[in-house]
């Protein structure tokens, strides 16, 4: 059990940021093995930057094209920012630079929070 003083830090819901990935392989639509490797350090380095307040998921479209379709993907790689089911931002293709940890936080601090029940 956490400390009463922790308590209040842990966010109620974290938010979750859908990474939609294109399969992996030799095809135009598809993504070569080194570059999903780049992808996969990337998406690792930005989960270390959000820390706890945003959890990021690769989706991959060969292995969940329903997700995909779901999230009306007009292409992949997209970027798909949630918080207790409401999409909160979007962006089609990866995010580039390091301001993107910055960018999706800040995207948290424009939403309204839920209550903490307690």
């Amino acid at each position: 059990m956490f400390p009463s003083t922790i308590l209040p830090l842990l966010p109620v819901h974290p938010a979750m940021l859908l990474v939609m990935l294109p399969t992996v392989g030799p095809g135009a639509q598809q993504e070569t093995p080194p570059a999903r490797t780049a992808t996969n350090l990337m998406l690792n380095n930005l989960q270390y930057q959000l820390g706890a307040a945003i959890r990021v998921l690769k989706v991959d479209e060969g292995s969940h094209p329903a997700v995909v379709h779901a999230f009306d993907g007009r292409g992949v790689p997209a970027f798909i920012l949630l918080r207790d089911g409401a999409e909160l931002w979007r962006q089609q293709g990866l995010p580039e630079g390091a301001p993107m940890a910055a960018l999706l936080l800040s995207k948290l601090d424009g939403a309204a929070l839920p209550l903490a029940e307690g």
